[in-house]
């Protein structure tokens, strides 16, 4: 039940090695696998296996237990204010609300990061490259909405990539918990166009957290603030579950390198980008990993796995 697959490179040849019930005392017997010759030196040993290591469903990464990360994202910033009602700036409103929803993810044990902290501009490009390169479980990007007629429309809506999947989960959850403050539940759109939710490699939501122009909703916004980060807040823990449980691993990547210079992760980035490859860069340890898509099952990631052994690049499964 517990079985994990492992794929890489050597030479032309592609080798696959499959283990029942992995324990946690053969992470040296795995390791010992990238150390014979004629395998390249910058697979790193630690990201060779993922497994599910009780009924606790545990994610684990090499040999210790991981915590559910997300990274939040205030919209806008800097230079950007976002949508204006009467001197309101959006990108005021989502600062604010985003670190008060980050504060009650974090007191309730998930690792939250975050895009900014502080007033400063990010294209959307940047934030999704930020969150890919971080390497989060979640993305959920706050915002308020806007109407081209002022206080006619007001109420919460959450947007996402498609209609599937754990993000459609979280976004319904989050626009639950909104209603019951008070919002109009305006419901979940696809948004397939927003370079935040169609560049990100986890489960992405935007929220909009009711109309900016809409005095009705500034009001609930205002009067009822901390109830607002607490409904977001308890969307999000809903959908993980937590801290009861953590989700299995929900997605497969494509290793091609990992490196201790940046610079030379990069030039790989840069190479596979060129491409066509939806390419990123993950650091950790001291390592800056190259990975290649995002896969819910294992045959794409093997699929993708052998084209990429075909362009010439060692490459090896990780989740």
């Amino acid at each position: 039940r517990n079985a994990v697959v492992l794929y890489w490179a050597r030479g032309f040849e592609s080798h696959t090695l499959r283990l029942k019930k992995p324990l946690l005392q053969r992470a040296a017997f795995l390791s010992s696998f990238c150390t014979l010759p004629g395998f390249p030196s910058y697979f790193d040993r630690k990201y060779l296996f993922s497994f599910s290591a009780d009924t606790n469903k545990k994610f684990m990464k090499g040999n210790a237990a991981m915590p559910i990360s997300i990274m939040l994202d205030a919209g806008h910033g800097g230079r950007d204010p976002g949508a204006v009602y009467n001197g309101r700036q959006e990108k005021d409103d989502t600062l604010r609300l985003t670190l008060a929803v980050g504060e009650i993810l974090q007191n309730h044990g998930l690792d939250v990061e975050y895009t900014r902290t502080t007033d400063i501009y990010q294209s959307p490009y940047e934030k999704a490259a930020e969150a890919n390169n971080a390497g989060v479980d979640y993305f959920v990007s706050i915002h308020r909405n806007s109407f081209p007629t002022d206080n006619v429309v007001s109420g919460v809506q959450s947007l996402v990539y498609d209609l599937s999947g754990i993000k459609l989960e979280m976004a319904e959850n989050i626009n639950d918990q909104l209603e019951a403050v008070g919002f109009v539940n305006l419901g979940v759109e696809a948004r397939p166009n927003l370079i935040v939710l169609n560049r990100t490699k986890m489960p992405a939501v935007l929220v909009e957290a009711g109309f900016i122009n809409s005095n009705t909703d500034n009001a609930l916004f205002d009067e009822n603030f901390d109830d607002i980060a607490q409904a977001i807040a308890s969307g999000i823990l809903d959908t993980l579950n937590h801290p009861d449980s953590v989700p299995d691993p929900s997605a497969y990547y494509v290793q091609v390198g990992s490196f201790r210079n940046p610079a030379y992760a990069n030039r790989l980035l840069n190479e596979l980008l060129e491409q066509d490859y939806t390419a990123s860069i993950v650091e950790g340890d001291g390592f800056f990993r190259v990975r290649v898509g995002s896969f819910e099952n294992l045959e794409d990631a093997a699929e993708m796995e052998q084209d990429l052994k075909r362009a010439g690049y060692p490459t090896v499964i990780v989740s």
